[in-house]
């Protein structure tokens, strides 16, 4: 089969958390079809391998260590973005942590909020400041969910919740946005292979007192396929959803989930 043309090339992205896991994968996809695009990370030693590993790419790349769940650190990213690309085009909120497996009466308030300030703080604070770039001349918004965004996982409060709340947010934002032509849509991943997932499972094995190798096969096994997703699976689909080929797609929550998750 032909490759399709998604009619990138020329435009400007910022892919926040990209230092590595499925943001870089992102970022590559992007540079691959000749998007210009800016990452970010707090870690400078992951953003120093991205850029080794990326800088021979079609689009040009732009690294900027900054921490997004910070408003400040988060506009100077977007800007220091839309400046040296002379406009945005495309937002691509990645970051994100697991937070704690804990139950819930176990946690601390401050585990809770600090989950929640990480994976939607950094999603209100990069959008919020790149919308009037985006406004411009329409642009594309996605956010990385989790099917855990549609269903419960034990041990996993504060995760799921800011998950939930990642679709509430795209929801919302896809109506405000629509008049703009701007496009906003989430996605979805399933177990994604990688070393995150790694230590999820180690996580939920110690917090159950159960074997890894239990967990991991009760995690595959809620695939139809009986197969993790890859972080190429999830960048892939958010290179769909920022083309033209998607312009009438909008406040949607796509599943890349192996079958996981059908609604």
């Amino acid at each position: 089969m032909p490759a399709t043309n998604l009619s990138l090339t020329g435009e400007s992205a910022v892919v926040t958390g990209a230092g590595r896991g499925i943001g870089r994968h992102i970022a590559a996809a992007f540079l691959d079809t000749g998007v210009d695009v800016a990452v970010n990370d707090v870690d400078a030693d992951a953003l120093a391998e991205a850029e080794a590993t990326l800088d021979d790419a079609d689009g040009d790349l732009l690294t900027h260590e900054a921490d997004a769940s910070d408003p400040e650190a988060a506009a100077a990213f977007v800007e220091t973005a839309a400046d040296a690309f002379g406009g945005l085009d495309i937002v691509v909120n990645n970051v994100g942590i697991a937070g704690p497996t804990k139950s819930c009466e176990d946690l601390t308030h401050e585990e809770f909020m600090s989950t929640l300030s990480v994976n939607l703080g950094s999603l209100f604070n990069t959008t919020s400041a790149a919308i009037p770039h985006l406004k411009r001349g329409g642009g594309r918004v996605v956010n990385i969910s989790s099917m855990s965004g549609k269903r419960p996982l034990e041990d996993r409060t504060p995760y799921t919740t800011s998950k939930m709340g990642v679709i509430g947010f795209t929801r919302t934002l896809a109506v405000e946005l629509a008049d703009h032509d701007v496009n906003v849509n989430a996605v979805c991943p399933g177990s994604v292979e990688g070393p995150r997932l790694d230590a999820v499972i180690e996580g939920q094995a110690a917090a159950q007192d159960r074997s890894v190798a239990a967990v991991e096969a009760e995690f595959r096994s809620a695939s139809p396929m009986d197969e993790f997703v890859t972080p190429d699976d999830v960048a892939d689909t958010v290179l769909i959803l920022c083309s033209e080929r998607t312009r009438h797609v909008t406040g949607q929550d796509l599943n890349v989930t192996a079958g996981v998750v059908m609604y």
